[in-house]
């Protein structure tokens, strides 16, 4: 295990090192396959890092080492910032495992768990809390509306704890002729509703993460009056669940790249892939895994990082020009797309 651990590793500082060659000016984003989970690194061009969700607790730190991977493979000794979507499992079981790893500096989140009655979730927040009382990280409680200090990278909190912006952001406002595509649903009481979000820029290429945030909680933001404007990568919510990513978010955003973090069987849901495919002007679907639900609806081969099969662990990488060209590279393949700027 050690040995195929060791392999993993070199393979992974191995096809980043190519890519790798314009860091000095260039953001790189590198979506760790933690198996359905969510872990997204971002890298600017000055050595600041953020880290988006920390994977899956157990599996012998499995989640914890490939995300340590990813960053020594950019360069890093510590990660500067960590932002926590929301606490469940997939999203912030990491954290312990994490720190014992690499040094961390601060940590982001929406405030206290809205799901106590969940054991899993619970003992996840807690086990977070106890990390925090260690006092050896400073701590952000983010609210809508806020921006998030990182050189390089503007980091714009889009929802947090259940609200969310009140005004468009700069530039945008248009009404949303895509909300009467979308079907009304019921209020989700889970932590997913509570998911901070953020919108990403480096220098005018836009990124959007919402974490798991849910359909409800997407008309809401995007109803009637689009408060995101245009997004040039989408990562796609919930894992490509259908319980999230409504007409009225994707479609309106026309993202140019969609990135989905989802399992082999978590995540993938056939009628979101469906409906991110369609989505207009998409010019690519990136997934981590293929999706056995999905089947046929998959996207092309070449555009997903781990086929069926045994558990792989390949990423996809990303990486943006200041003039808002970007290029991804999927590691099971060594090959790159590149996407010239607009």
């Amino acid at each position: 295990m050690k040995r195929l651990a060791v392999l993993f590793s070199l393979l992974v500082v191995f096809s980043v090192s190519a890519f790798a060659k314009d860091a000095a000016k260039n953001l790189r984003i590198f979506f760790v396959d933690v198996e359905g989970g969510q872990a997204t690194l971002f890298v600017t061009p000055q050595g600041r890092s953020l880290l988006i969700d920390t994977g899956w607790p157990g599996q012998n730190g499995r989640d914890a080492d490939r995300i340590v991977t990813a960053a020594k493979s950019a360069g890093l000794n510590r990660i500067d910032y960590v932002l926590l979507t929301h606490y469940h499992d997939d999203h912030t079981g990491g954290v312990p495992q994490l720190v014992e790893r690499i040094p961390v500096g601060t940590f982001i989140d929406h405030g206290p768990n809205r799901e106590p009655n969940d054991e899993i979730t619970e003992d996840r927040y807690q086990s977070y809390q106890k990390v925090l009382a260690t006092g050896k990280y400073k701590h952000i409680t983010a609210k809508p509306g806020d921006t998030i200090p990182i050189k390089g990278l503007k980091v714009e909190v889009i929802t947090a704890d259940g609200e969310m912006i009140a005004k468009p952001l700069h530039g945008t406002g248009e009404a949303n002729s895509f909300c009467s595509a979308s079907e009304t649903r019921a209020a989700d009481t889970s932590e997913n509703a509570r998911s901070l979000g953020v919108v990403l820029t480096f220098h005018h290429t836009r990124i959007l993460d919402l974490g798991d945030l849910t359909w409800d909680k997407e008309m809401q933001l995007m109803c009637p009056t689009n408060r995101l404007g245009k997004i040039d990568v989408l990562v796609v919510s919930h894992h490509g669940f259908e319980q999230s990513n409504s007409p009225a978010l994707v479609d309106a955003i026309q993202p140019r790249v969609a990135i989905m973090d989802n399992g082999a069987k978590k995540g993938g849901s056939t009628p979101t892939i469906e409906t991110i495919r369609k989505i207009p002007g998409l010019e690519t679907l990136w997934q981590l895994h293929y999706s056995v639900e999905a089947g046929a609806s998959n996207t092309d081969e070449k555009h997903i990082a781990n086929l069926e099969g045994p558990d792989t662990g390949n990423n996809l990488y990303l990486s943006i020009a200041p003039s808002g060209a970007f290029t991804v590279l999927n590691t099971r393949t060594q090959e790159t797309a590149t996407y010239p700027a607009h």
